[in-house]
């Protein structure tokens, strides 16, 4: 890694991004927590597919799926009763706003995750003269102490993100 890389790596690790700030107690719609979350809006939010799967009608369960190949999160097919009552129907669609909102968050996590951290990967395998794949056509990889270096930049880069998003 160069100097001014790890220069830039160092002086970031040093600053504190304090989580564990003052709290305040307030009243919020969950509507306008998930709003405030995240700080750029995203397609993936505005375009939440769902799966077409429709369980049986006399099922009496929720159902739930395999884990998502980009959020990692299982999707919820909610039971809907026949006599559901109106604040059942207001719960049922909070719950599933918010795994919507949940699903898009993660996506868009999980997809900047893995973009910066190939980024990262070939940037030092470029400075130490390698290419993306040996000899045997193996990817390469980095060593877990090159890849802490990463993994810190991307958790500080990210903690207001996160801190916002665990409000």
């Amino acid at each position: 890694m160069s100097g001014k890389t790890t220069g830039y790596f160092l002086r970031r690790s040093l600053w504190p991004c304090n989580l564990l700030g003052p709290l305040h107690m307030r009243r919020i719609s969950a509507n306008a927590s998930r709003r405030c979350s995240s700080s750029e809006p995203t397609k993936q939010a505005n375009s939440v597919k769902r799966s077409q799967f429709i369980p049986a009608a006399e099922s009496k369960h929720d159902w739930v799926g395999p884990p998502h190949r980009l959020s990692n999160l299982r999707p919820i097919i909610y039971h809907i009763p026949e006599n559901e009552t109106e604040l059942e129907k207001q719960l049922r669609t909070l719950r599933q706003e918010t795994e919507d909102w949940n699903h898009a968050f993660w996506t868009n996590q999980n997809i900047t995750f893995n973009k910066e951290k190939d980024a990262f990967v070939l940037s030092q395998l470029k400075e130490k003269g390698l290419t993306e794949r040996d000899e045997k056509g193996r990817k390469r990889a980095l060593n877990s102490e090159e890849m802490a270096v990463f993994y810190k930049h991307f958790l500080d880069e990210n903690c207001i993100r996160h801190a916002n998003y665990n409000k």
